[in-house]
């Protein structure tokens, strides 16, 4: 289905259709549709669905119409769990909304400076994209003005709540309007996000979408078992070292293992560079545009970047670290084979993530084809990288018999001295005195040095 059939307005089509988009994805064929009518909404869709442009195309043609109150403040407003997904939905929005007449976005985002989205929030705006964190930094100032909202938007909802949003989005909700429409898009619909939707949306309209990639997708996925983390390290680097890598994101579980990879990588002779919670947003804009550019060839990141984060053309993903959640794994791998290009994802499994791996085929449907690198066998492995020392000796253990001391002969005596000189004892002899005279008086140099510096010390004419 076409985009012209789902009832948007020429100036928004026109939009689209420049972006290069023509025919709709599932996700935007059922949506769309039903958001333009005003119903609440609750979908459940995959990552690369399409459904950025299934919430956006429909809030930013309410816009077309004058806003009933005057206000500054927003007229949508959208929540994003990370500030990555936040950009990219900021710069989606800018491009269906270029054709309108002073149509002005802001992002929200924690990492970046205060004085340039208050900035942003002087001045009338229509559409803020926003994390849960640092919209409550500014609400808390009084500095944003929800009395115009129409729409609220909760984009990754079971993300954002896996990361302890909980509490912020219930008092953001709270700040709405109650008249508005809620449109909530998350993978799975089921447990505390299905508590949460029933509490912020009325008489919402659910639709879900295959929350698994298809079969005939273009992204091959491929197992390689280690030993330990000392032969995964040997893996990642013979992955690398492959001509037809290019370029790869590589998955980690922690921020500092994304800084031990990248410098481990980095001593090896890769260009490579971390991504993870901690940086602020100017040192990840910059990990990121390397990456485009070509001049980064491996970016070691942690889950962060598993959503939100749009590189065209990325070949490989690998993930060095099984994630917890079987659902970003799909997330994970996502960042390749986009736009109908091929892509692979290579995960290096040890045997404490057996677990995790059997979640993850539970959830695609199917198992992991597990291959071999040849010369990097499982079992084959060195020593492991956490034995920095060799193991110490039992104390038990037989020792070897000790060699017998060598006996050695005294030494000689040295021959008695014949020189009578030498022989006689030690006796003082006393100095020759004078006759008559008395014995030397003994004197106190401690009180002479002393008299010393009390005298005064006279200097003559020629300064002498």
């Amino acid at each position: 289905m076409s985009f012209s059939e789902l009832g948007l307005d020429p100036l928004i089509l026109k939009s689209v259709l420049a972006a290069g988009y023509e025919n709709a994805t599932p996700v935007q064929m059922q949506a769309i549709p039903a958001a333009l009518s005003g119903r609440d909404l609750l979908v459940s869709s995959h990552t690369g669905s399409g459904k950025t442009a299934a919430f956006l195309l429909p809030s930013i043609q309410r816009m077309l119409a004058e806003p009933t109150v005057k206000s500054m403040g927003p007229r949508v407003l959208v929540l994003t769990p990370t500030r990555e997904l936040a950009l990219q939905v900021e710069k989606a929005a800018m491009t269906y909304g270029k054709d309108m007449r002073r149509f002005r976005t802001a992002c929200l985002v924690g990492g970046a400076p205060y004085g340039l989205q208050l900035k942003r929030l002087s001045q009338p705006v229509d559409v803020v994209v926003a994390t849960p964190g640092r919209l409550i930094d500014h609400l808390e100032r009084g500095k944003i003005d929800f009395s115009r909202l129409e729409v609220l938007v909760l984009d990754e909802a079971d993300r954002m709540l896996d990361m302890g949003f909980v509490d912020d989005i219930k008092a953001i909700a709270a700040r709405c309007p109650a008249e508005r429409q809620t449109l909530l898009f998350s993978a799975t619909l089921d447990g505390v996000v299905g508590n949460l939707a029933r509490e912020l949306t009325r008489d919402a309209q659910r639709i879900e979408i295959e929350a698994v990639p298809h079969k005939e997708s273009k992204i091959e996925q491929r197992l390689l078992f280690a030993d330990n983390m000392d032969h995964k390290n040997r893996l990642l680097d013979a992955l690398l070292r492959d001509v037809e890598m290019v370029q790869a994101i590589v998955f980690a579980s922690t921020k500092r293992s994304t800084e031990e990879i990248s410098d481990l990588l980095a001593d090896s002779g890769f260009a490579s560079d971390a991504l993870h919670g901690d940086m602020q947003q100017g040192q990840r804009n910059r990990a990121l545009q390397r990456l485009r550019e070509g001049r980064t060839r491996v970016l070691v990141a942690t889950d962060v970047a598993a959503r939100g984060i749009d590189i065209e053309a990325l070949p490989f993903v690998v993930n060095y670290d099984l994630p917890h959640n079987a659902e970003d794994y799909v997330h994970r791998i996502g960042r390749t084979g986009r736009a109908g290009a091929l892509g692979e994802a290579i995960s290096l499994v040890s045997e404490s993530e057996t677990r995790y791996l059997k979640d993850i085929e539970k959830l695609i449907g199917s198992p992991l084809e597990p291959v071999i690198v040849p010369g990097f066998e499982p079992g084959a492995a060195d020593v492991p990288a956490y034995q920095s020392r060799p193991p110490r000796p039992d104390r038990h253990a037989e020792r070897p018999p000790e060699r017998p001391a060598e006996r050695r002969e005294p030494r000689p005596k040295p021959a008695a001295s014949r020189d009578a000189l030498f022989d006689a004892p030690y006796v003082p002899s006393e100095a020759p005195r004078a006759e008559g005279a008395s014995a030397p008086v003994r004197k106190h140099p401690k009180k002479q040095v002393a008299a010393l510096f009390r005298s005064p010390v006279k200097v003559d004419s020629a300064g002498q």
